[in-house]
C-alpha cells in the first residue's frame, strides 16, 4: 500500500510540475539538453511523462524491464520491475528488431518469449505497470519467435528457428487475447532467420528480412488479413545480413534496411521504393555507405527527416538525413561513449523524439541521447542500469 500511495503521489506532482516552467526552472542547473530541460538534475525532481520497457528475455522464467521517463530524458527503474511475461526466454540475443511491441491504442504491450515458443500479452497500468492479461501467452506458432508486427488488431510474428521457419498471423482482441489468423503462416527456408518483421503505416504492405540467406520478404495484405508476396519477393538484399528495417513515418512507400554482415568498416543502409502491390525496387544510390561495422538497428525520426544506425560491431550510431526522394546523406556517426558502445543493439525514439533510448545489452545498460535534428549526445545520466540478469532484446517508449 505505501508503494502504491507513494507512486501516486509523485505520479500527481509530475503532472501539477508539467506546466510550471517556474517550478522546473529554479530546480535545474547546469546546460541545457534539447529537452529544454537540463540532464544533469536528480531524476526525483523531473516529472515522469512516460514509460521505457524491454524484453528482457531473460532465461527460464522471461520478465519485462520497465523504467519511469522523466522529462529531461532520464530513467528511474520503475517499481515492481521487471514484471513476469509469462512465457521463457533463451538467455542469449536474438538478434533481432521489434521483439516488443504495443497495440495501436497502447493498452497492452506484445512480447516474444523466444525459449518456450510463446507471445505473451501484458495489460498496460495507468502507472505503466505491467499485468499479464487473461489468457495473454500463446503459441507463436513457430519456432523462436523474435520479432513481431502490429496494426490494428491485426498481428504477424516472425519465427527463426533453423528449422520451420515462419511469418504467422493473429488478431487481437479489445481484451488482449490473441487469436491465431487461419491461413496465415507463410513458411520460409530453413536457415533462412527472419529476424524483423514490419507493416507500414496504412497496413497494406507487409516486410521481413530473411538475415540468413540476405533477402528481403515484401507482402500485400489482404482485407481478411492473409499475405500475398509482392512481385519478385524475395528480392535478393543489396548487401549481407539484411537486418533492421524502418518505413519513413511520413511516406508508407519508402522503406530502408541496413546491411548488417557485410564486413569491417563497410556497413551500409538500403532504400527502396514500395509499390501497392509489395513489390521493392532501389532508390537511386542505395545502398548508402555509413563507414561503420555491423549496422543492425534503425530508426527514423518521427517528421521522416533522420534515420539513426545502430552499428553494434564499431559501438556508435551512424545518422543520415532522408531527401524527399528518400536518398540518404550521411551526417556522421556519434559514439555510444559511456560504455564503449560496442554490443549496443535496438534503439526507440521517445513519443516527442527529443530523446533516442538504446539498448546496451552487452553492458546491461539502456543509454539516452537528446536529439536535435539529426544530432545526438548523449545525456549525463546515461545509462541506467538493466534488471540482473537480462539479455534484452526489443525496446519500446510511450
Amino acid at each position: 500500500m505505501r508503494n502504491h500511495v507513494n507512486r501516486a503521489a509523485r505520479l500527481a506532482l509530475g503532472i501539477a510540475t508539467l506546466g510550471s516552467a517556474g517550478i522546473l526552472g529554479t530546480l535545474t542547473t547546469g546546460s541545457a539538453s534539447a529537452t529544454g530541460v537540463t540532464g544533469n538534475v536528480p531524476a526525483r525532481f523531473s516529472p515522469v511523462i512516460g514509460h521505457v520497457y524491454l524484453d528482457d528475455n531473460t532465461a527460464g522464467a522471461n520478465t519485462i524491464g520497465a523504467f519511469d521517463r522523466h522529462l529531461d530524458g532520464s530513467l528511474t527503474a520503475m517499481p515492481g520491475s521487471p514484471f513476469p511475461a509469462g512465457g521463457a526466454g533463451t538467455g542469449a540475443g536474438l538478434a533481432s528488431q521489434g521483439a516488443l511491441q504495443f497495440s495501436r491504442d497502447g493498452r497492452y504491450l506484445l512480447a516474444v518469449d523466444a525459449g518456450s515458443n510463446q507471445i505473451s500479452v501484458l495489460r498496460v497500468g495507468w502507472d505503466g505497470s505491467l499485468q499479464l492479461a487473461p489468457g495473454g501467452v500463446v503459441s507463436s506458432d513457430g519456432p523462436t519467435p523474435v520479432s513481431i508486427a502490429v496494426h490494428g488488431d491485426l498481428v504477424y510474428v516472425a519465427n527463426s528457428g533453423a528449422v520451420g521457419p515462419n511469418f504467422t498471423g493473429f488478431t487481437l482482441s479489445p481484451w488482449g487475447q490473441l487469436q491465431p489468423l487461419p491461413g496465415s503462416t507463410v513458411p520460409v527456408a530453413n536457415g533462412a532467420q527472419p529476424d524483423d518483421v514490419l507493416f507500414n503505416s496504412i497496413g497494406n504492405t507487409l516486410v521481413g528480412n530473411l538475415t540468413g540467406t540476405s533477402q528481403v520478404e515484401s507482402f500485400s495484405v489482404g482485407w481478411d488479413g492473409l499475405l500475398t508476396p509482392g512481385p519478385g519477393s524475395p528480392l535478393s538484399a543489396q548487401g549481407l545480413g539484411p537486418f533492421g528495417s524502418e518505413f519513413r513515418p511520413t511516406n508508407p512507400f519508402q522503406l530502408f534496411v541496413s546491411n548488417a554482415h557485410n564486413g569491417a568498416g563497410l556497413g551500409t543502409v538500403s532504400a527502396f521504393n514500395v509499390a501497392w502491390g509489395g513489390a521493392l525496387s532501389p532508390i537511386s544510390g542505395s545502398p548508402f555507405a555509413d563507414g561503420q561495422t555491423a549496422p543492425c538497428w534503425v530508426e527514423i525520426s518521427h517528421d521522416g527527416q533522420f534515420l539513426f544506425a545502430v552499428n553494434t560491431a564499431s559501438g556508435d550510431i551512424s545518422r543520415y538525413w532522408i531527401a524527399p526522394n528518400g536518398t540518404l546523406s550521411l551526417l556522421g556517426s556519434t559514439p555510444v561513449g559511456a560504455t564503449g558502445g560496442v554490443g549496443a543493439v535496438d534503439a526507440r525514439l521517445s513519443p516527442d523524439g527529443r530523446t533516442l533510448y538504446v539498448d546496451e545489452s552487452r553492458t546491461g545498460a539502456v543509454g539516452a541521447f537528446a536529439v536535435n535534428g539529426g544530432n545526438l549526445t548523449e545525456l549525463p545520466s546515461s545509462p541506467t542500469s538493466l534488471p540482473a540478469g537480462a539479455t534484452p532484446a526489443g525496446l519500446v517508449v510511450n
